[in-house]
């Protein structure tokens, strides 16, 4: 009988109309993860309650904006020493390219050598930062007086968009130069004009004290009055230039950018219990400096550099990758625990650039240096590259762990409760609602770094929500887009993916079960599970399925999923994947909910 009960209902829901799905704001504590070296992201029983007053910041580059040349290839560093070792003791090796000033990339971002004007990068940067917990960024504007006006109109823009689109996007700030002078001004000048003063995307600034923060130094201000206005109209927290561990801050206005262990902590105050209360801490994920240099800036192409792999209590990490672990910036988190100020800072999300400087520019590297980026090992980005494989993403991961204890979490939405799928209307009490954001379809079309150009239209189904319910003998799974859905004919259309041990041994990345892996004909979809712990699959069983309109409906006995009693899974959907077997490609093409190696949590007795 109750097998007659659920087909009905869900034959009654294919001729409803295709409804508005709900606007509500994705929840990313609630989603699981787990990364290629099987570390999981921590969950709310690992972590305090959610703490007030607790916020992330990162340093993010805008540079990315003017390197477009059709003349030049991308230089990479690590793709020219794999095949030229020896480029490495001769600055004019041609393997270098012209001689001359110009940017080498230590590794491929996963999203291609873009710029920092493509609007579909910047949207997936939201997304992902808003994941992470990250409350802020600070644009890199510490060189000159260039503040990279394109970079944040469009930065602004789009990131305005996603929040209206539902994403908790970070606010914006600037780091200007680590030093006072004249062109500090300028670019406070500037800034002031053109984006405070007249109000423009005030939703967006980062608010510190009341004011909008600013790490700059006001010192060479002058009484004019436009001067005096600036003074008064930002929160300033000048940026401490240099690593070196030694006595505290000389200024108790300044905040750290990067530290060795043990960071200091900036601007200190004394609490109520008499104890010293800090508003900032670094976390670095390396320091391009080595012991030589006394912990003071230098290059990082240099022996016993900082890099990755590094850490003050332990030494080098013997492993040979090593560097995918973190012993640097889980040190350094640890540090930031335990000084617990109101604001960690992190260095960094997205630098990826450096400069080739020969020995009379100061740096210690020989016979040249890379600076600030480097190779695997030496580098500080925390954004997914395109170089380490699956493994492409475990610093983004390590990040949403770290964040999550420091912040705290959300607590989980209440369990689902079983309904009768008897009238459609049912569906409106089941809870979770596993929100995805919208909005994140739209095409790539925008150059990239010197003569590369990027172009995505896989951008399909619009997936903004999900709901899973279940009696005693099914489970059902339920999918929203924005708008209708694209024809089920269609390659990679609406995929399921089901964790049902929550285990990532078992499965292809832990999923034992795919839906639409192969397009559905009929009324029946193909529910395949995986062999091998590879990309290879196998039926398990037709599934009855529904569709209209903008929503998709799936049942699945809980026999075939092997599920008797409590049901405790992970699940994503992805529409129009592109690389089949690539599990990086869940951040790239079409749409994925939620994205990366994340996934919703169902748990019900």
């Amino acid at each position: 009988m109750k097998k007659v009960i659920a087909l009905a209902a869900l034959s009654a829901l294919c001729l409803l109309p295709a409804l508005p799905a709900p606007a509500q704001e994705a929840n990313p504590d609630s989603w699981a993860a787990t990364d290629a070296l099987g570390r999981k992201v921590r969950s709310y029983d690992e972590a305090p309650a959610k703490r007030d007053g607790k916020f992330v910041g990162i340093f993010y580059w805008t540079w990315h904006n003017a390197n477009h040349n059709d003349k030049y290839p991308v230089y990479n560093i690590t793709e020219i020493l794999r095949e030229h070792p020896e480029a490495i003791k001769d600055y004019n090796h041609p393997a270098w390219g012209p001689t001359g000033p110009h940017y080498y990339y230590w590794e491929q971002p996963l999203f291609g050598y873009y710029q920092t004007t493509d609007k579909w990068v910047l949207r997936k940067h939201a997304e992902m930062l808003a994941a992470a917990g990250v409350d802020a960024v600070f644009f890199d504007c510490t060189n000159g007086s260039n503040t990279f006006k394109a970079s944040y109109e469009a930065m602004m823009e789009t990131w305005d968009q996603a929040q209206k689109d539902g994403v908790n996007v970070p606010k914006i700030s600037f780091i200007l130069n680590l030093w006072p002078r004249p062109t500090t001004n300028d670019a406070l000048r500037q800034l002031y004009r053109d984006v405070f003063k007249p109000g423009r995307y005030q939703n967006l600034w980062f608010m510190w004290k009341g004011k909008p923060c600013l790490m700059a130094y006001p010192d060479l201000l002058t009484d004019s009055e436009e001067d005096r206005e600036i003074a008064e109209f930002f929160t300033f927290r000048p940026g401490q230039p240099d690593y070196v561990n030694g006595p505290d801050p000389k200024r108790n206005d300044q905040w750290g950018w990067l530290e060795n262990y043990p960071q200091h902590g900036y601007v200190a105050s004394t609490g109520a219990d008499g104890k010293t209360q800090y508003e900032q801490v670094t976390v670095g994920v390396a320091q391009n400096t080595n012991p030589d240099r006394k912990g003071h800036c230098g290059a990082f192409n240099t022996k016993d550099a900082y890099g990755r792999n590094w850490s003050i209590r332990n030494g080098f990490d013997p492993r040979p990758d090593g560097y995918l672990y973190g012993w640097n910036i889980s040190e350094q988190w640890e540090r930031a625990y335990e000084l617990d100020p109101e604001l960690v800072f992190v260095t960094g999300w997205n630098e990826f650039i450096a400069g080739k400087w020969l020995p009379k520019d100061s740096w210690n590297g020989d016979p040249f240096s890379f600076v600030d980026q480097y190779n695997w090992v030496c580098s500080r980005d925390i954004e997914p590259n395109a170089g380490w494989g699956d493994k492409g993403d475990v610093y983004y991961l390590q990040l949403v762990d770290r964040v999550r204890k420091f912040k705290g979490m959300t607590e989980p939405a209440s369990e689902a409760k079983s309904i009768r799928l008897r009238k459609f209307a049912d569906w409106e009490d089941v809870k979770p609602y596993f929100a995805s954001y919208r909005g994140n379809t739209f095409k790539r079309d925008n150059v990239g770094a010197a003569n590369t150009y990027y172009k995505d239209s896989t951008g399909r189904n619009d997936l903004v929500g999900a709901k899973v319910a279940r009696d005693g003998k099914y489970l059902y799974f339920y999918v929203e887009t924005d708008q209708a859905l694209s024809p089920k004919t269609d390659p990679h259309w609406m995929q399921l993916f089901i964790d049902v041990d929550r285990d990532k041994a078992t499965g292809w990345n832990g999923y034992d079960f795919v839906v639409n892996r192969v397009s559905p004909k009929g009324s029946k979809a193909r529910l395949e599970k995986n062999i091998q712990g590879i990309w290879m699959w196998e039926d398990a069983a037709k599934v009855k399925f529904f569709a209209k309109g903008n929503r998709l409906v799936i049942r699945i006995p809980r026999a075939v999923l092997g599920i008797d009693g409590k049901v405790d899974i992970e699940f994503k959907w992805n529409d129009n994947m592109q690389k089949e077997g690539d599990i990086m490609d869940f951040y790239v093409s079409g749409d994925t909910a939620p994205f990366g190696r994340f996934n919703y949590v169902y748990t019900a007795e």
